[in-house]
């Protein structure tokens, strides 16, 4: 078979595949949308987070549903969901596991490893902001590598495994913010608001009843690793690639437009680059198209890179936000 029929012949599989998948990603969608009332762009990005095989950072007040979300999400993409709730107190051995030694029979001792919370394939983890440094960088190596190691010894973490971690924007005292590092492991920062009056209202209806709806499983574990294989071979066609490089190098100081230059401290770097390819790729999956475009870049640039870049103090101090600058580098785009 020649090299032109070759690829032919894998661009056809992966059409067939795709087609299979649009329809389940489309109907896990339909099925969060059911539990989740008036969050319709924070249930996409979730789930387009996912479905890169990455992590989220959700940003938001109490009440809004964020908890119920990684719930739902659990639920209908057949995941094993966990939540843990992180205090200044909580010990890294809290969330990985520990260690204990037992008598077995003959009074031989040893010990044994005890796995902790984060052995989930989906991790909820609460108001990460309040826990210690020490605990963070325990989660950071999970995040990163999908393993973590206790002991000297190395133990895997489920695949799939995502972490969707929740973070109150009000209250700062008594909390820890997290290092850029750990930022940067995040695929996307999403901004959780309030819902609008009819959403509210359909929420006070739905809600407080004798009879809930509860979330129904839509695929398997299985089905979201094949997702995410999936994305990474959908084609991105060359003005996409373009206007992802354009747009990333755009925000960062040393080669940003002389007018942009001043208000950024500090920019993005390749890991940016690498979740914006992803995440357009999934996004375009999601509405039911086989390719990306450059649409789908302007619309996912503010959270993949909100938590990724910095402003000056002169910029901050003269009003200017990250979502604003953003804005300004996309509109190039168009």
């Amino acid at each position: 078979m020649s090299p032109t029929a070759e690829a032919e012949s894998l661009d056809a599989m992966i059409l067939r595949s795709a087609e299979g998948m649009i329809d389940n990603v489309t109907a896990a969608k339909a099925a969060l949308g059911e539990i989740i009332f008036g969050q319709e762009t924070v249930v996409e990005r979730a789930l387009l987070t996912v479905l890169c095989g990455s992590h989220a950072l959700l940003v938001g007040v109490p009440g809004l549903a964020k908890t119920k979300l990684v719930e739902a999400m659990g639920t209908v993409l057949g995941m094993d969901a966990r939540r843990v709730q992180f205090t200044p107190d909580l010990m890294p051995s809290d969330i990985l596991g520990s260690e204990v030694l037992e008598e077995g029979q003959g009074g031989a001792r040893a010990f044994r490893f005890i796995r902790g919370p984060i052995f989930a394939q989906l991790l909820m983890a609460d108001e990460i902001n309040r826990a210690s440094p020490r605990t963070q960088s325990a989660l950071l190596q999970a995040m990163q590598e999908h393993h973590v190691t206790v002991a000297g010894a190395r133990y895997d973490l489920p695949a799939p495994f995502h972490v969707l971690a929740t973070q109150n924007p009000l209250e700062q005292e008594g909390t820890y913010p997290l290092p850029e590092a750990q930022l940067d492991r995040f695929l996307m920062q999403i901004d959780v608001a309030y819902p609008g009056r009819a959403e509210e209202r359909r929420i006070l209806l739905e809600t407080t009843g004798a009879d809930e709806v509860k979330p129904r499983t839509v695929m398997t574990a299985d089905d979201l690793l094949a997702a995410q294989r999936l994305i990474r071979r959908l084609p991105v066609g060359d003005s996409v690639v373009d206007a992802i490089l354009d747009l990333v190098r755009s925000a960062r100081p040393e080669t940003a437009d002389p007018a942009i230059a001043p208000l950024i401290a500090w920019g993005p770097g390749p890991r940016a680059s690498q979740s914006l390819m992803l995440a357009v790729r999934a996004r375009a999956l999601l509405e039911g198209r086989f390719a990306p475009s450059v649409d789908d870049v302007i619309d996912l640039a503010e959270p993949v890179l909100k938590h990724r870049m910095a402003l000056t103090f002169a910029a901050r101090a003269e009003g200017q936000t990250i979502p604003d600058v953003v804005k300004r580098l996309t509109a190039k785009l168009v």
